[in-house]
């Protein structure tokens, strides 16, 4: 009877491990950065979003596709760069574009988080709410949709000053996100461009989570069709984490 009593207890540890990893209350978190403006994007080659939507589209589709996933009682946040939205709303638009934001929030029961400054963006990463204090609700999915480069998510590229950004989060500063706010093995991806060439294995350094990046550019161009996302840019491209 000895012989068995390891190999059961080691069983009955991990199933009551696994117990707990289910059993804990969870968050899923979209991100979309900000678009840019025409005034500084027209004297370029290839100008970027012509129109404002690209990520919120994005994200929509994502975001019905996480509450088809997890259910009505899931916590889905989507946290949106709120100042690219209204300057790009106000500057070209000339509409309220957080309007727009509100009517995805309401179709999808969002808990829906502006963010204006980067420490902004690491508070709610780390803190959570009040109502959902990270100590309790871990990320269990983190997707970033918007400007990226090999080393940054660039909220806000060339919608304050020209191909540029003054709101980001660097590979350097992903020492600012705490280890204890993602639950064990999140889905983190960057449908960004470039990420997975540096940032992508720095974060999972800084962090101990795996995120996929994009090894080249990511192209947004596409229809409303569920299942669409966003895709690699060139034939060269590839996902890696």
């Amino acid at each position: 009877m000895k012989r068995f009593c390891l190999p059961l207890l080691v069983l009955l540890a991990l199933a009551l491990t696994l117990r707990a990893e289910t059993g804990r209350p969870n968050e899923y978190i979209v991100i979309s950065g900000g678009p840019s403006l025409i005034e500084w994007e027209k004297f370029k080659k290839i100008p970027h979003d012509h129109w404002w939507a690209n990520f919120v589209r994005a994200a929509r589709i994502r975001l019905g596709e996480i509450r088809e996933q997890r259910g009505d009682d899931a916590l889905i946040t989507w946290m949106v760069y709120k100042p690219g939205y209204e300057r790009r709303g106000t500057r070209q638009e000339k509409q309220n574009l957080l309007s727009n934001i509100g009517s995805v929030q309401q179709k999808y029961k969002l808990n829906l988080v502006y963010f204006s400054t980067q420490k902004q963006f690491i508070d709610y990463i780390n803190g959570g709410t009040r109502q959902h204090p990270r100590d309790t609700w871990k990320i269990a999915n983190l997707e970033y949709f918007g400007h990226s480069n090999r080393a940054c998510f660039m909220f806000d590229y060339s919608n304050e000053i020209d191909s540029a950004s003054k709101a980001w989060l660097h590979e350097k500063e992903l020492n600012l996100i705490s280890r204890g706010a993602f639950a064990p093995r999140a889905f983190i991806k960057s449908w960004g461009c470039h990420t997975g060439e540096s940032m992508s294995a720095l974060w999972r350094k800084a962090t101990g989570q795996r995120m996929i990046g994009a090894i080249g550019t990511t192209d947004y161009s596409g229809s409303d069709d569920p299942g669409w996302h966003p895709k690699l840019g060139s034939s060269e491209g590839r996902w890696t984490r």
